[in-house]
């Protein structure tokens, strides 16, 4: 077949439906009766065209802990979640340090071949915040490191991070930082508020995040350089964010699903799904974050999609690693949360899922608009569709989601990477893989 046709499509879910067709790459027309014959035909009927997505905070675990996710399983998982690019933390084993691993990822995301994968460099040499790591030699690397990030632990020591934002913006690189002041978490499981305190479990104060946030914000400042907040989780880092971007701080922040959706009331069973770093918050900072997604303080969405063996969290809650699945659940979580409630429309979903994302690290071809002549990286979603998740009907490895069982609104039916099918009807395919669900 010469290429691909999508056809009654609703672009941003607006207008009347059109025929979009796709070639060698790119999109080639948009209208209706285009008359074209040979090409592989997808038939739409109004669900919603929008650019594939892109994951600036995914876990992948691979190397070293293949036994709960892999780049291919991690991939296909984002292929069915609409996403045509990822970006793979640092925290493997071992660490992405060097160019050797951060190579090894891009080489074997481009294998796979069901998302881009982009690897994301570590900060400091182990995660450790004591020496920084060759951030310049990964950066001229194959993969090209355009971010880098110790997240699962912060930067904490202010002169580290400083040398770090100096050195990022010679190289025209991205520091996202963790913003946990590790010396007000030792021991911490759960936000501190009324819910911990009544179920006996140690507490993780919003001060050890907003602290940080406010530390790096004046630092990126006096350096004229960009700092990247992971997974925001409190009012207050919304209202920090708010004012330094005031001040001309370049400053971005991105939220999960699960910070929206959730918060502290679910740890009354004690179970560690629920178990996540920054905690689940209380329901006043969801409401905050979710306004500042809609207002454009919080840039963007990124699911910190965290797999975890059984072991590490059917365990007591204390000892349970933090972290959990996000990818294939996220763009329904967002239309539950941001678009049936008015805060968002399908063209602000693009916005927050697609376009920020690839701005903020700087993608040519990923987050462009829906045009004639536009890379044709897209995801087709149908707004009208419900589904129920079921752990073991979800690609990744591991089985740690937290929304077993709940019904969500709005399924994505197709993802196009370059012009190629990756995922369709509930099934990844591609040159790497066909996992899914059945």
């Amino acid at each position: 077949m010469s290429g691909l046709l999508i056809k009654g499509v609703l672009i941003y879910g607006e207008g009347e439906p059109v025929d979009v067709f796709v070639a060698e790459g790119e999109i080639r027309q948009i209208g209706t009766d285009l008359g074209i014959i040979d090409a592989e035909i997808i038939e739409a009927k109004g669900q919603i065209l929008l650019p594939g997505f892109v994951d600036l905070h995914t876990h992948l675990r691979e190397p070293g802990r293949e036994d709960t996710e892999t780049i291919e399983t991690g991939s296909a998982a984002a292929a069915l979640g609409g996403y045509t690019a990822v970006f793979a933390m640092a925290n493997t084993n071992p660490v992405a340090d060097s160019v050797v691993v951060t190579d090894h990822v891009w080489r074997r995301g481009q294998e796979v071949g069901l998302v881009d994968v982009f690897p994301v460099g570590a900060v400091t040499v182990g995660l450790e915040g004591k020496q920084l790591a060759e951030m310049g030699t990964m950066a001229a690397g194959v993969g090209a490191v355009r971010m880098f990030s110790d997240d699962g632990h912060c930067v904490y020591d202010p002169l580290i991070m400083r040398r770090a934002l100096e050195y990022s913006n010679s190289l025209g690189v991205l520091i996202a930082q963790h913003a946990e002041e590790p010396r007000l978490t030792k021991g911490a499981v759960a936000h501190e508020g009324p819910t911990a305190a009544r179920l006996g479990l140690a507490g993780w104060p919003r001060a050890a995040e907003e602290s940080i946030v406010a530390r790096d914000a004046l630092l990126a400042r006096d350096a004229g350089a960009r700092v990247h907040i992971c997974h925001a989780s409190t009012a207050g880092t919304v209202e920090l964010v708010k004012w330094a971007k005031s001040q001309g701080i370049s400053i971005t922040a991105e939220v999960t699903p699960h910070h929206l959706l959730l918060d502290d009331s679910r740890l009354e069973t004690y179970d560690a799904v629920n178990k996540v770093n920054p905690p689940l918050r209380e329901t006043s900072d969801a409401a905050a974050l979710r306004q500042a997604l809609a207002e454009g303080i919080i840039d963007c969405v990124a699911t910190d999609h965290a797999p975890h063996a059984e072991q590490d969290k059917c365990c007591e809650f204390a000892a349970a690693r933090p972290g959990m699945l996000g990818l294939e659940t996220a763009l329904s979580i967002i239309v539950q949360t941001m678009v049936r409630p008015g805060l968002l429309d399908w063209r602000g979903v693009a916005r927050v899922m697609s376009e920020r994302p690839a701005q903020i690290v700087g993608l040519d071809d990923h987050g462009r608009p829906v045009e004639v002549g536009e890379p044709a990286n897209l995801t087709l979603v149908d707004p009208d569709a419900t589904w129920t998740v079921r752990a073991t009907e979800l690609a990744s490895i591991s089985n740690n989601t937290p929304f077993e069982a709940m019904t969500f609104p709005a399924k994505v039916t197709a993802t196009v990477l370059r012009g190629r099918v990756t995922a369709r009807e509930g099934k990844a395919v591609g040159s790497g893989s066909a996992t899914g669900g059945p």
